[in-house]
């Protein structure tokens, strides 16, 4: 059991460092692709979406418990993740939608610890609404900069709303997450504190196998890979056709 003097956030993130690194290597590698392909970053809403809608529906059924005072105002990402949604796939996407069987098992797990421990949800809403404070932002800018600088590798029409947070500062928002927990977890008992912890594990074990079903990854680097390689050929080719010209 970590000591007392350290913050609980702090406490949470050393004991997850290795599988959140294996976590953060994963979406490099799959949502990275989103960076200039629309159908993948969609792909890459839709696991999360019912996560967050769950968790959002939770913080309001347990708003008289610790689980709610997580919840305060500009962190809500529902409605931005459906705004895109609606961008994306068209606004009667969700009439014949039916979520995949890994994020199934994800609610599955998060409505078991509701019905039997609903504090263990604070570990899965600290560590979501933190990711999208933190790597969520980087990939925003990331697109922002592949619009402006690599306009041949960019669908330009974007919908980003779920990582947009209006005139809330990022860092406040994260503040707020933080010295939130941290508040929270001194009311705990350390067994409960030990169990959110170890329950922070299991978020990004969740988290990895709904993001290794994200669809189209593959199909993407190999179109650029052709694309580069035809670009490649043809420079070649001009300059060989110069050279012979000479």
């Amino acid at each position: 059991m970590e000591s007392t003097d350290i913050p609980f956030t702090k406490q949470m993130r050393k004991a997850t460092r290795e599988i959140h690194d294996v976590s953060d290597a994963l979406v490099n590698a799959k949502l990275a692709v989103a960076l200039s392909n629309n159908s993948v970053w969609a792909e890459g809403l839709l696991i999360f979406y019912e996560i967050f809608r769950y968790l959002e529906e939770a913080m309001d059924r347990l708003k008289d418990t610790p689980v709610g005072e997580l919840k305060f105002d500009g962190i809500r990402r529902t409605e931005g993740f459906k705004e895109d949604l609606d961008y994306y796939l068209g606004e009667n996407w969700a009439l014949s939608y039916t979520p995949r069987e890994s994020v199934m098992k994800y609610l599955m797990h998060l409505r078991d610890l509701e019905a039997s421990d609903p504090e263990m949800l604070m570990a899965y809403i600290y560590h979501l609404y933190m990711g999208l404070l933190s790597g969520g932002q980087i990939l925003r800018r990331k697109r922002q900069i592949v619009d402006k600088y690599l306009p041949s590798f960019s669908s330009n029409n974007r919908s980003d709303k779920v990582t947009e947070f209006g005139e809330a500062s990022i860092s406040q928002l994260k503040k707020q997450m933080t010295t939130a927990m941290n508040n929270i977890a001194e009311s705990l008992t350390p067994e409960k504190r030990e169990k959110l912890i170890e329950e922070s594990k299991m978020v990004f074990i969740l988290n990895n196998e709904i993001v290794r079903t994200v669809r189209g990854t593959h199909w993407v680097i190999l179109t650029k890979l052709i694309v580069a390689a035809i670009s490649v050929a043809m420079v070649s080719f001009a300059v060989n056709y110069a050279l012979r010209k000479k």
